[in-house]
């Protein structure tokens, strides 16, 4: 599969065959996450990998959209460590660019994944605050559930009313 066929198959995946992710596999997702593009390359990520079960059911309470994380072997928490900040206004696109490499990975990977917005919801990222006892500078942004599943049918997005030349 080449970088195009990714993107256009990529969905959101919210069922998972109960069977791990091989740790191959979660360290190229991290690596994926890590090889975003960074204003002023602060590279202000840090992640939390979670395979305990247990755990896995307590970010499914984290908010009502968090569901997928009953069912998945493997979550992915990315979070903001604000000691590497240098452009403060721009940490938000970094983290979501960290976090579309490892949905768009994922797909190359043979897996399937949800993004789970986390930030700018002060009570979500609270949860998470006090779920992993952040440290202070830490914040939660997203979290992706991830797992191998049989569910990704294609359904072409490409809307043509959408896009203006020169003008609007």
């Amino acid at each position: 599969m080449n970088l195009y066929e990714g993107i256009q198959t990529r969905r959101s995946i919210r069922q998972y065959e109960n069977r791990p992710v091989e740790k191959e596999i979660i360290a190229k997702l991290l690596k994926a996450g890590m090889q975003a593009p960074s204003a002023a390359n602060q590279q202000p990520w840090e992640f939390i990998v979670v395979e305990d079960k247990e755990t896995l059911i307590k970010l499914a309470n984290a908010h009502m959209y968090a569901t997928p994380m009953k069912n998945a072997p493997l979550g992915i928490i990315v979070l903001l460590n604000a000691k590497y900040l240098i452009a403060d206004k721009y940490w938000q696109q970094d983290l979501s660019a960290a976090t579309e490499n490892i949905l768009l990975a994922a797909v190359e990977l043979g897996l399937g994944a949800v993004w789970l917005g986390l930030a700018p919801a002060a009570e979500r990222m609270s949860y998470i605050r006090e779920l992993f006892k952040l440290p202070p500078g830490v914040e939660a942004f997203s979290m992706l559930a991830i797992g191998y599943s049989p569910a990704n049918k294609f359904v072409d997005r490409f809307d043509s009313s959408r896009i203006h030349y020169e003008k609007y």
